[in-house]
């Protein structure tokens, strides 16, 4: 059995992106055909969510306070939070940017017609700028964690981490509990991650059999090319980051990533992957905990590179598609407000959906386009949580070589 559970850790990618496959070919043939298997596989599907979530937040909270206590200096917590919001902010204008010039260059949506109608928006609260500086500071810690508000969690955790540093031994006794409290989720953690080839699995028979065949084919080229766009730039401009600023080979960053990546592109959650994303940097890239502790956490919340990229993207495919013309001077508009609503938009399913109505007013688009969007929203969302995911470790490994913690 020990031999068994040291095969499996090693091969762990290789099964996540079985399941991944088996997934989506299940949703496609058989989910529609047979009602118990779509039952099965929702009712098992929200069991694994249900388990990563469980920890997410009471492991964020705990990795910060004792990084920050590890770090010991509020001056170097200070530049690793600087240097990650940094990175983020400079790669999500990239990724605006591509979202916008490619779709227009290749006049994406010319010749498309399609049915629009109505729909209810069902979407996740959307915070502009102000509001999200003005809710850092959590009135109620208790309630930001039910509530799974991560930016407060984040505060709520720098504050602790910052009062314990000042204290000094007085905060001892705290710190003790709360580096139990963290071995206690890593280990918990650690153990569903077993179960990750299988809830990767039951999340995408739901999530591809209710798209279903006709909306996956009539709209495959634009998914396609969004696609590519996706991981090009991952590609291009991760992996540049990763060989330049933090010197590592590329080949050695991607394959070490995967798991993540994959079980990202499965739950449509970057918020959900934060464990395992901080599992692959840690013990395959040898990035600190001090660095990977406030990193992906703060990149699950502001980094929505790829967000970015949908939203540009679509807003000119449907502005195309609708013979609505977009100015150059809208579309640096529609760029800047592109990055700020980013900082906004949450890291779980359909966070998305109220940026794209925002920036779909602001373009002057109808307001039918949203009932198709909505429809292939989750297509979208697979690929996009999948590269704002990579983007997190990618700035991981880029701030470990860039700053010194010593």
């Amino acid at each position: 059995m020990k031999n068994f559970y040291q095969w499996y850790r090693k091969h762990i990618t290789g099964a996540i992106f079985t399941g991944l496959i088996l997934g989506i070919l299940t949703g496609l043939f058989l989910a529609g055909r047979f009602e118990i298997i779509l039952t099965t596989t929702s009712v098992l599907g929200s069991i694994y969510m249900n388990a990563l979530n469980m920890m997410i937040f009471p492991m964020v909270f705990c990795s910060i306070v004792m990084g920050i206590t590890g770090i010991g200096s509020a001056k170097t917590t200070g530049k690793i939070t600087g240097a990650a919001m940094l990175f983020f902010l400079a790669t999500t204008v990239i990724a605006s940017f591509v979202g916008l010039v490619i779709p227009r260059m290749i006049h994406l949506g010319k010749g498309v017609s399609f049915e629009m109608a109505t729909s209810d928006i069902q979407a996740t609260k959307m915070n502009s700028i102000l509001d999200t500086v003005k809710e850092l500071i959590p009135s109620n810690p208790v309630a930001a964690f039910a509530e799974g508000n991560m930016l407060q969690v984040l505060m709520f955790a720098l504050i602790v981490g910052f009062t314990l540093i000042a204290i000094g031994e007085k905060g001892e006794p705290l710190l003790k509990v709360i580096d139990s409290c963290n071995e206690v989720c890593l280990k918990v953690i650690s153990t569903v991650m077993y179960f990750t080839p299988i809830g990767v699995f039951c999340t995408i028979v739901p999530v591809v059999e209710a798209n279903g065949t006709s909306t996956i084919v009539s709209l495959a080229t634009q998914l396609i090319i969004l696609y590519v766009a996706f991981y090009g730039f991952a590609f291009i401009v991760y992996g540049g980051a990763v060989k330049f600023l933090g010197k590592t080979s590329p080949f050695k960053f991607f394959r070490a990533i995967m798991p993540a990546a994959l079980n990202a592109f499965g739950t449509c959650s970057s918020s959900a992957t934060i464990p395992i994303s901080k599992s692959c940097v840690e013990n395959e890239l040898g990035v600190s905990n001090q660095i990977s502790s406030i990193a992906i956490p703060l990149g699950a919340t502001v980094n929505m590179d790829a967000v970015s990229i949908v939203m540009s993207f679509m807003i000119m495919f449907f502005a195309n598609a609708c013979g609505v013309n977009v100015s150059v001077s809208m579309m640096i508009i529609i760029l800047l407000a592109n990055v700020l609503l980013s900082v906004g938009t949450p890291g779980i399913p359909g966070g998305a959906i109220a940026s794209f109505a925002a920036l779909a007013t602001m373009a002057g688009l109808p307001a039918g386009v949203m009932g198709v969007y909505i429809s292939i929203n989750t297509l979208c969302d697979m690929g996009a949580t999948c590269v704002n995911v990579i983007g997190d470790m990618a700035g991981c490994v880029v701030l470990q070589e860039k700053i010194d913690l010593e």
